[in-house]
Protein backbone atom coordinates (compact mmCIF):
# COMPACT_ATOMS: atom_id res chain seq x y z
CA UNK A 1 0.00 0.00 0.00
CA UNK A 2 1.20 3.67 -0.44
CA UNK A 3 2.93 5.17 2.46
CA UNK A 4 1.36 8.05 4.03
CA UNK A 5 4.33 9.91 3.33
CA UNK A 6 3.63 9.70 -0.34
CA UNK A 7 -0.29 11.60 0.39
CA UNK A 8 1.79 14.00 2.26
CA UNK A 9 0.95 17.72 2.89
CA UNK A 10 3.18 19.91 0.66
CA UNK A 11 4.29 23.13 0.88
CA UNK A 12 2.51 24.75 4.21
CA UNK A 13 3.96 28.14 4.18
CA UNK A 14 4.14 30.22 7.31
CA UNK A 15 2.19 33.65 7.87
CA UNK A 16 0.71 35.69 9.76
CA UNK A 17 -2.15 33.53 11.37
CA UNK A 18 -1.75 30.74 9.63
CA UNK A 19 -2.04 28.86 6.27
CA UNK A 20 -1.23 30.56 2.51
CA UNK A 21 -4.57 30.26 0.83
CA UNK A 22 -3.14 27.60 -1.93
CA UNK A 23 -0.22 26.93 -0.62
CA UNK A 24 -1.19 22.84 0.69
CA UNK A 25 -1.22 20.60 -1.83
CA UNK A 26 -2.38 16.79 -1.97
CA UNK A 27 -0.30 14.26 -3.53
CA UNK A 28 -2.43 11.68 -3.63
CA UNK A 29 -1.60 8.24 -6.02
CA UNK A 30 -5.49 8.15 -7.40
CA UNK A 31 -6.38 11.30 -7.80
CA UNK A 32 -2.21 13.10 -8.74
CA UNK A 33 -1.25 16.24 -6.83
CA UNK A 34 -4.28 18.97 -6.10
CA UNK A 35 -4.76 22.08 -3.90
CA UNK A 36 -7.05 20.92 -1.28
CA UNK A 37 -8.71 24.62 -1.83
CA UNK A 38 -9.56 24.24 -5.84
CA UNK A 39 -13.10 23.87 -4.93
CA UNK A 40 -13.12 27.13 -3.70
CA UNK A 41 -12.83 30.19 -5.81
CA UNK A 42 -11.76 32.13 -2.27
CA UNK A 43 -10.42 30.70 0.29
CA UNK A 44 -10.00 32.93 4.19
CA UNK A 45 -7.44 32.97 6.75
CA UNK A 46 -9.62 30.34 9.43
CA UNK A 47 -8.01 30.14 12.49
CA UNK A 48 -10.55 30.95 14.79
CA UNK A 49 -12.08 27.87 16.37
CA UNK A 50 -15.75 26.56 17.05
CA UNK A 51 -18.08 24.92 15.11
CA UNK A 52 -17.57 24.85 11.03
CA UNK A 53 -19.90 23.79 8.25
CA UNK A 54 -19.29 22.03 4.71
CA UNK A 55 -20.43 23.13 1.32
CA UNK A 56 -23.82 21.54 2.24
CA UNK A 57 -24.04 22.99 5.91
CA UNK A 58 -23.38 19.77 7.70
CA UNK A 59 -21.84 20.58 11.19
CA UNK A 60 -18.33 18.08 12.45
CA UNK A 61 -19.66 16.17 15.17
CA UNK A 62 -18.02 13.00 15.15
CA UNK A 63 -14.59 11.86 14.43
CA UNK A 64 -13.79 8.21 13.62
CA UNK A 65 -9.98 7.13 14.57
CA UNK A 66 -8.25 4.23 13.39
CA UNK A 67 -5.49 3.25 14.99
CA UNK A 68 -4.22 0.25 13.06
CA UNK A 69 -4.47 -1.10 9.54
CA UNK A 70 -3.91 -5.04 10.12
CA UNK A 71 -6.50 -7.11 11.52
CA UNK A 72 -6.75 -10.75 12.86
CA UNK A 73 -10.13 -11.69 10.56
CA UNK A 74 -10.42 -11.98 7.05
CA UNK A 75 -14.13 -10.60 6.71
CA UNK A 76 -14.54 -10.68 2.75
CA UNK A 77 -16.91 -7.47 2.58
CA UNK A 78 -13.34 -5.46 4.24
CA UNK A 79 -10.48 -7.39 3.86
CA UNK A 80 -10.76 -10.29 1.72
CA UNK A 81 -7.92 -12.97 2.33
CA UNK A 82 -7.61 -13.24 -1.21
CA UNK A 83 -6.38 -9.93 -1.53
CA UNK A 84 -4.65 -9.62 2.04
CA UNK A 85 -2.28 -12.39 1.93
CA UNK A 86 0.44 -13.53 3.88
CA UNK A 87 2.87 -11.40 1.89
CA UNK A 88 0.56 -8.30 2.17
CA UNK A 89 2.53 -5.20 3.45
CA UNK A 90 0.29 -3.22 5.64
CA UNK A 91 1.48 0.14 7.18
CA UNK A 92 5.39 0.05 8.98
CA UNK A 93 4.64 0.09 12.64
CA UNK A 94 6.88 4.01 12.61
CA UNK A 95 4.01 5.40 10.40
CA UNK A 96 1.55 4.58 13.17
CA UNK A 97 0.66 8.02 14.97
CA UNK A 98 1.69 7.81 18.56
CA UNK A 99 -1.32 7.74 21.14
CA UNK A 100 0.12 11.78 22.25
CA UNK A 101 -0.34 12.44 18.32
CA UNK A 102 -3.28 11.35 18.37
CA UNK A 103 -4.75 12.88 21.03
CA UNK A 104 -3.26 16.17 19.37
CA UNK A 105 -5.25 15.71 16.47
CA UNK A 106 -8.48 14.47 18.11
CA UNK A 107 -8.09 17.82 20.65
CA UNK A 108 -8.26 19.89 17.46
CA UNK A 109 -11.13 18.02 15.83
CA UNK A 110 -12.88 19.28 19.37
CA UNK A 111 -11.71 22.47 18.77
CA UNK A 112 -14.11 22.79 15.82
CA UNK A 113 -17.34 20.69 17.26
CA UNK A 114 -16.26 17.10 17.52
CA UNK A 115 -17.94 15.87 20.33
CA UNK A 116 -17.95 11.97 20.07
CA UNK A 117 -14.60 9.83 19.08
CA UNK A 118 -14.59 6.17 18.35
CA UNK A 119 -11.49 4.11 18.01
CA UNK A 120 -11.85 1.69 15.44
CA UNK A 121 -9.27 -0.09 12.89
CA UNK A 122 -8.19 -2.69 11.66
CA UNK A 123 -8.68 -4.28 14.67
CA UNK A 124 -7.58 -1.69 17.46
CA UNK A 125 -6.99 -4.37 20.25
CA UNK A 126 -3.91 -5.44 17.84
CA UNK A 127 -2.61 -2.68 19.16
CA UNK A 128 0.09 -3.21 22.18
CA UNK A 129 -0.48 0.30 23.49
CA UNK A 130 -4.18 0.76 23.12
CA UNK A 131 -5.25 1.36 26.64
CA UNK A 132 -2.44 3.79 26.45
CA UNK A 133 -4.49 5.72 23.05
CA UNK A 134 -7.63 5.29 25.39
CA UNK A 135 -6.29 6.84 28.31
CA UNK A 136 -4.92 9.56 26.03
CA UNK A 137 -7.95 10.59 24.38
CA UNK A 138 -9.91 10.33 27.95
CA UNK A 139 -7.73 13.31 28.69
CA UNK A 140 -9.59 15.33 26.15
CA UNK A 141 -12.39 16.23 28.67
CA UNK A 142 -16.20 16.74 27.99
CA UNK A 143 -16.68 13.73 24.92
CA UNK A 144 -18.64 10.50 24.27
CA UNK A 145 -15.22 7.36 23.80
CA UNK A 146 -16.17 4.39 22.19
CA UNK A 147 -14.57 1.91 20.78
CA UNK A 148 -15.24 -0.66 17.95
CA UNK A 149 -13.86 -4.42 18.00
CA UNK A 150 -14.16 -7.73 16.46
CA UNK A 151 -14.30 -9.23 20.50
CA UNK A 152 -11.55 -12.04 19.86
CA UNK A 153 -9.11 -10.07 22.13
CA UNK A 154 -11.88 -8.28 24.32
CA UNK A 155 -12.23 -10.55 27.13
CA UNK A 156 -8.58 -10.28 28.08
CA UNK A 157 -8.85 -6.67 27.15
CA UNK A 158 -12.11 -5.25 28.76
CA UNK A 159 -10.78 -4.16 32.19
CA UNK A 160 -7.72 -2.15 30.95
CA UNK A 161 -9.51 -0.14 28.31
CA UNK A 162 -12.74 0.69 31.52
CA UNK A 163 -10.05 1.42 33.56
CA UNK A 164 -8.51 3.60 31.04
CA UNK A 165 -11.43 5.52 30.69
CA UNK A 166 -13.55 4.06 28.11
CA UNK A 167 -17.49 4.75 27.75
CA UNK A 168 -18.81 2.28 25.25
CA UNK A 169 -17.55 -0.59 23.15
CA UNK A 170 -19.27 -1.97 19.93
CA UNK A 171 -18.37 -5.48 18.95
CA UNK A 172 -18.72 -6.71 15.29
CA UNK A 173 -20.39 -10.30 15.34
CA UNK A 174 -22.35 -11.56 12.09
CA UNK A 175 -23.52 -14.80 12.84
CA UNK A 176 -23.98 -16.96 16.31
CA UNK A 177 -23.56 -20.35 13.42
CA UNK A 178 -20.06 -21.49 13.79
CA UNK A 179 -19.99 -21.92 10.26
CA UNK A 180 -21.06 -18.77 8.72
CA UNK A 181 -19.41 -17.20 11.41
CA UNK A 182 -16.19 -18.83 9.72
CA UNK A 183 -17.23 -17.88 6.43
CA UNK A 184 -17.73 -14.18 7.29
CA UNK A 185 -14.69 -13.87 9.03
CA UNK A 186 -12.32 -15.79 6.80
CA UNK A 187 -11.93 -18.50 8.52
CA UNK A 188 -10.57 -16.90 11.48
CA UNK A 189 -11.84 -16.72 14.77
CA UNK A 190 -14.83 -18.63 16.89
CA UNK A 191 -18.21 -17.23 18.09
CA UNK A 192 -17.22 -18.27 21.79
CA UNK A 193 -14.33 -16.19 21.92
CA UNK A 194 -16.24 -13.35 20.80
CA UNK A 195 -18.99 -14.11 22.91
CA UNK A 196 -16.91 -14.20 26.26
CA UNK A 197 -15.69 -10.39 25.24
CA UNK A 198 -18.80 -9.69 25.47
CA UNK A 199 -19.75 -10.93 28.62
CA UNK A 200 -15.83 -9.83 29.97
CA UNK A 201 -17.64 -5.87 29.03
CA UNK A 202 -20.72 -6.24 30.61
CA UNK A 203 -18.71 -7.20 33.75
CA UNK A 204 -16.71 -4.53 33.92
CA UNK A 205 -19.38 -2.05 33.33
CA UNK A 206 -18.67 -1.02 29.33
CA UNK A 207 -22.38 -0.58 28.30
CA UNK A 208 -24.57 -0.22 26.99
CA UNK A 209 -22.82 -2.69 24.40
CA UNK A 210 -23.66 -2.60 20.75
CA UNK A 211 -23.24 -5.23 18.18
CA UNK A 212 -22.83 -4.74 14.73
CA UNK A 213 -23.86 -7.13 12.43
CA UNK A 214 -23.23 -6.99 8.50
CA UNK A 215 -25.83 -9.04 6.67
CA UNK A 216 -24.79 -10.48 3.27
CA UNK A 217 -27.73 -12.11 1.29
CA UNK A 218 -27.12 -16.29 1.00
CA UNK A 219 -24.42 -15.79 3.57
CA UNK A 220 -26.24 -15.00 7.12
CA UNK A 221 -29.31 -13.25 6.57
CA UNK A 222 -30.73 -16.85 7.53
CA UNK A 223 -28.87 -16.16 11.14
CA UNK A 224 -30.15 -13.01 11.77
CA UNK A 225 -33.68 -14.01 14.05
CA UNK A 226 -31.15 -16.60 15.62
CA UNK A 227 -29.19 -13.69 16.81
CA UNK A 228 -31.73 -11.36 17.59
CA UNK A 229 -33.18 -14.03 19.76
CA UNK A 230 -30.15 -14.53 21.62
CA UNK A 231 -29.41 -10.89 22.85
CA UNK A 232 -33.32 -9.65 23.29
CA UNK A 233 -33.21 -8.96 26.77
CA UNK A 234 -29.55 -8.67 27.56
CA UNK A 235 -29.15 -5.42 27.20
CA UNK A 236 -26.92 -5.37 23.63
CA UNK A 237 -28.03 -3.23 21.18
CA UNK A 238 -27.93 -5.29 18.00
CA UNK A 239 -27.48 -2.86 14.97
CA UNK A 240 -28.10 -4.35 11.54
CA UNK A 241 -25.98 -3.44 8.36
CA UNK A 242 -26.48 -3.00 4.93
CA UNK A 243 -23.79 -4.83 3.23
CA UNK A 244 -21.98 -1.37 1.58
CA UNK A 245 -19.75 -1.16 -1.46
CA UNK A 246 -16.52 0.52 0.40
CA UNK A 247 -13.97 0.66 -1.33
CA UNK A 248 -13.26 -1.45 -4.58
CA UNK A 249 -12.15 -4.84 -3.87
CA UNK A 250 -14.82 -6.95 -1.96
CA UNK A 251 -16.73 -7.59 -5.11
CA UNK A 252 -19.70 -5.87 -3.86
CA UNK A 253 -22.96 -6.44 -5.68
CA UNK A 254 -26.14 -4.75 -5.40
CA UNK A 255 -28.20 -8.09 -5.53
CA UNK A 256 -26.55 -9.33 -1.96
CA UNK A 257 -28.07 -6.08 -0.03
CA UNK A 258 -30.80 -6.87 2.36
CA UNK A 259 -32.82 -3.92 2.35
CA UNK A 260 -33.02 -2.93 5.83
CA UNK A 261 -36.95 -2.85 5.98
CA UNK A 262 -37.27 -6.15 4.47
CA UNK A 263 -35.16 -7.37 8.14
CA UNK A 264 -37.06 -5.06 9.96
CA UNK A 265 -40.13 -6.69 9.26
CA UNK A 266 -39.10 -10.36 9.78
CA UNK A 267 -37.77 -8.81 12.91
CA UNK A 268 -41.05 -7.18 14.20
CA UNK A 269 -43.39 -10.61 12.44
CA UNK A 270 -41.54 -12.38 15.69
CA UNK A 271 -41.41 -10.09 18.46
CA UNK A 272 -43.41 -6.53 17.04
CA UNK A 273 -41.36 -3.71 17.51
CA UNK A 274 -42.38 0.13 17.57
CA UNK A 275 -39.61 3.10 16.40
CA UNK A 276 -38.15 5.52 18.72
CA UNK A 277 -36.83 8.85 18.20
CA UNK A 278 -32.86 9.07 17.61
CA UNK A 279 -30.99 10.02 20.58
CA UNK A 280 -29.31 13.12 18.63
CA UNK A 281 -29.26 14.45 14.88
CA UNK A 282 -27.43 12.45 12.45
CA UNK A 283 -27.49 9.23 14.63
CA UNK A 284 -26.56 6.60 11.75
CA UNK A 285 -29.30 3.89 13.05
CA UNK A 286 -32.53 3.78 12.79
CA UNK A 287 -34.00 2.81 16.41
CA UNK A 288 -36.64 0.51 16.90
CA UNK A 289 -37.69 -1.06 20.60
CA UNK A 290 -39.75 -4.24 21.28
CA UNK A 291 -42.74 -3.45 22.15
CA UNK A 292 -42.98 -6.24 25.49
CA UNK A 293 -39.74 -4.04 26.89
CA UNK A 294 -37.13 -6.45 25.89
CA UNK A 295 -34.77 -4.17 24.24
CA UNK A 296 -33.70 -2.50 21.09
CA UNK A 297 -32.49 -3.25 17.48
CA UNK A 298 -31.50 -0.58 14.76
CA UNK A 299 -31.04 -0.35 11.16
CA UNK A 300 -28.45 1.15 9.10
CA UNK A 301 -29.08 1.44 5.73
CA UNK A 302 -26.67 3.66 3.82
CA UNK A 303 -27.28 1.51 0.48
CA UNK A 304 -31.64 1.70 1.11
CA UNK A 305 -31.90 4.79 2.76
CA UNK A 306 -28.59 7.19 2.60
CA UNK A 307 -28.37 9.42 5.29
CA UNK A 308 -25.48 12.13 3.93
CA UNK A 309 -27.34 14.88 4.11
CA UNK A 310 -26.77 14.65 7.87
CA UNK A 311 -23.34 13.07 7.86
CA UNK A 312 -21.31 14.92 10.14
CA UNK A 313 -18.55 12.47 10.34
CA UNK A 314 -14.20 12.64 9.70
CA UNK A 315 -12.12 9.77 9.60
CA UNK A 316 -8.44 9.65 10.89
CA UNK A 317 -6.65 6.94 9.48
CA UNK A 318 -3.68 4.65 11.68
CA UNK A 319 -0.89 6.72 9.46
CA UNK A 320 -2.26 10.64 9.82
CA UNK A 321 -4.43 10.38 6.94
CA UNK A 322 -7.95 12.09 7.40
CA UNK A 323 -11.00 11.18 5.37
CA UNK A 324 -14.60 13.06 4.54
CA UNK A 325 -16.35 10.27 3.78
CA UNK A 326 -16.43 6.29 4.50
CA UNK A 327 -16.59 6.11 0.16
CA UNK A 328 -13.77 8.75 -0.27
CA UNK A 329 -11.19 8.07 -2.63
CA UNK A 330 -8.34 10.20 -1.61
CA UNK A 331 -7.55 11.94 2.03
CA UNK A 332 -4.97 14.35 3.28
CA UNK A 333 -2.11 13.43 5.65
CA UNK A 334 -1.02 15.54 8.41
CA UNK A 335 1.84 13.17 9.93
CA UNK A 336 4.32 14.55 8.25
CA UNK A 337 3.23 17.77 8.88
CA UNK A 338 3.18 16.94 12.90
CA UNK A 339 6.65 15.66 12.78
CA UNK A 340 7.73 18.30 10.82
CA UNK A 341 6.50 21.16 13.39
CA UNK A 342 3.55 22.31 12.13
CA UNK A 343 1.50 24.54 14.54
CA UNK A 344 -1.93 23.74 16.08
CA UNK A 345 -2.92 27.21 14.02
CA UNK A 346 -1.52 25.54 10.65
CA UNK A 347 -3.19 22.56 11.63
CA UNK A 348 -6.74 23.85 12.28
CA UNK A 349 -6.72 26.04 9.44
CA UNK A 350 -5.82 22.88 7.46
CA UNK A 351 -9.15 21.22 8.98
CA UNK A 352 -11.32 24.06 8.71
CA UNK A 353 -10.74 24.78 4.88
CA UNK A 354 -10.93 20.37 4.60
CA UNK A 355 -14.67 20.43 6.12
CA UNK A 356 -15.51 23.31 4.89
CA UNK A 357 -14.66 22.60 1.07
CA UNK A 358 -16.34 18.87 1.44
CA UNK A 359 -19.18 17.92 -0.82
CA UNK A 360 -19.25 14.15 0.03
CA UNK A 361 -22.44 12.40 -0.38
CA UNK A 362 -21.24 9.09 -2.39
CA UNK A 363 -24.34 7.14 -1.35
CA UNK A 364 -26.94 9.69 -2.41
CA UNK A 365 -25.19 9.35 -5.80
CA UNK A 366 -25.13 5.82 -5.62
CA UNK A 367 -28.92 5.81 -5.39
CA UNK A 368 -29.84 7.62 -8.22
CA UNK A 369 -28.36 5.05 -10.70
CA UNK A 370 -29.91 2.37 -8.81
CA UNK A 371 -26.46 0.69 -8.14
CA UNK A 372 -22.96 0.82 -7.54
CA UNK A 373 -21.27 2.69 -10.29
CA UNK A 374 -20.76 1.12 -13.37
CA UNK A 375 -17.12 1.72 -14.12
CA UNK A 376 -16.22 1.54 -10.06
CA UNK A 377 -13.06 4.22 -9.37
CA UNK A 378 -10.94 3.73 -7.00
CA UNK A 379 -11.71 4.40 -3.00
CA UNK A 380 -10.01 3.81 0.22
CA UNK A 381 -10.48 0.51 1.65
CA UNK A 382 -12.69 0.14 4.84
CA UNK A 383 -9.32 -1.32 6.70
CA UNK A 384 -7.10 1.84 6.10
CA UNK A 385 -9.91 4.50 7.16
CA UNK A 386 -11.93 2.33 9.79
CA UNK A 387 -15.83 1.43 10.12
Amino acid sequence: MKPCAQMRIQGIKRVSGGLKPGSVKVSDPLVGSVSIFEMSSRVTQLTNTGDVKDAWGRLLRDLRISVIDRCNYRCPYCMPAEVYGEGYEFLPRPHWLTPGEIKRIAGLFMQLGVKKLRVTGGEPLLRRDIVEIVSALKELRGLDLALTTNGSLLAERAEGLKAAGLNRITVSLDSLDEAVFKEMSGEKGDVSSVLEGIEAARDVGLSPIKLNVVVQKGKNDHTVLDLVDHFRGSGAIVRFIEYMDVGTLNGWRMDEVVASRTLMQQISDRWPLKPVEPNYRGEVARRYVFEDGQGEVGFISSVSEPFCGDCHRARLSADGTIYTCLFARHGICVRENIRGGASDADLIGLLQNLWRNRTDRYSEERGKDGGAEKTPKSRIEMYRMGG
